[in-house]
């Protein structure tokens, strides 16, 4: 019976194959192909061979500050939130009283806009700076970089706690009750057993931390918007600046996001090899 089913399962693949053809697979061609063009449209492009790449790798005040940026953003975020949510995860899986209701406290920001999220920050943190410091967030680089870091823990760290819930709850109390009777304090069974018995989900909670730091864009738009002259520029706000408000530059904003693309999936793919050879088997 199993067998004769066997032959109809493509034809339930072949929908979503199709839909993944024609949303991702074709306009990636086509992106990867207009990169090397100067377009107003797609009907007007004319090959222009490498020279939006060049103009891509030579822009410093652009495309390398925004980069840069970035990653200095990814650097203390993905590793701010993914502590802070073990941490939160590691507390909430102890019975306290009341953890339902502070686990839907913490995921909420989860389910806000980034739009809206920014400019709920905006307020909040330019009343404070401008009350102890006499500036708002667009004056220094400094405030903006760290605004970006708050807003984007306290938006992520409740859903990224949910996963960590999710893998601490997996792990069987007869380990942890053998660990006890075996005299193992709390230290040494958080470092032996329960760490290494979450790394499936530190490998996916660093790959949605580290993607989501780099398509980074409503959030850096909402708070900073590039202020000051253009210092808080994250990769996804340059490439639609290049793309839409720089006249003749298309070509250039789409060189960027290929370049954008392929860098976002190398990392990706270095970080889940990392963090995949340390799951336990």
């Amino acid at each position: 019976m199993q067998k004769t089913y066997k032959k109809y399962f493509p034809i339930f693949v072949i929908p979503t194959l199709v839909a993944f053809i024609i949303s991702f697979v074709v306009p990636f061609f086509m992106g990867l192909y207009l990169s090397f063009c100067n377009f107003k449209t797609i009907s007007s492009a004319k090959w222009t061979g490498l020279s939006n790449y060049i103009y891509v790798f030579s822009d410093t005040k652009g495309f390398i500050s925004a980069l840069w940026f970035t990653v200095k953003i990814a650097l203390v975020g993905v590793v701010s939130t993914n502590v802070i949510a073990f941490a939160l995860a590691l507390l909430l899986t102890k019975g306290l009283k009341g953890t339902n209701v502070y686990r839907t406290i913490f995921f909420m920001p989860n389910l806000i806009g980034g739009i809206i999220l920014g400019y709920i920050w905006q307020l909040l943190l330019n009343g404070i700076l401008i009350k102890v410091a006499g500036v708002d967030l667009t004056y220094s680089a400094t405030y903006g970089y760290w605004g970006i870091i708050i807003l984007y823990n306290w938006q992520k760290i409740g859903y990224l706690m949910i996963i960590y819930i999710a893998g601490i709850q997996s792990i069987s109390g007869d380990i942890l009750e053998a660990a006890r009777i075996d005299g193992a304090n709390y230290l040494q069974t958080l470092k032996n057993i329960i760490i290494p018995l979450v790394m499936t989900s530190v490998t996916t909670c660093t790959f949605l931390a580290l993607t989501d730091c780099f398509k980074m864009y409503d959030q850096n738009l909402a708070l900073t918007g590039g202020a000051p002259a253009d210092q808080t520029t994250m990769l996804a706000m340059d490439i639609y600046n290049t793309y839409y408000n720089r006249t003749g530059f298309a070509g250039v904003g789409q060189a960027k996001a290929v370049v954008f693309t392929v860098l976002v999936l190398v990392i990706a793919l270095i970080q889940l090899r990392a963090t995949q050879s340390k799951e336990a088997e």
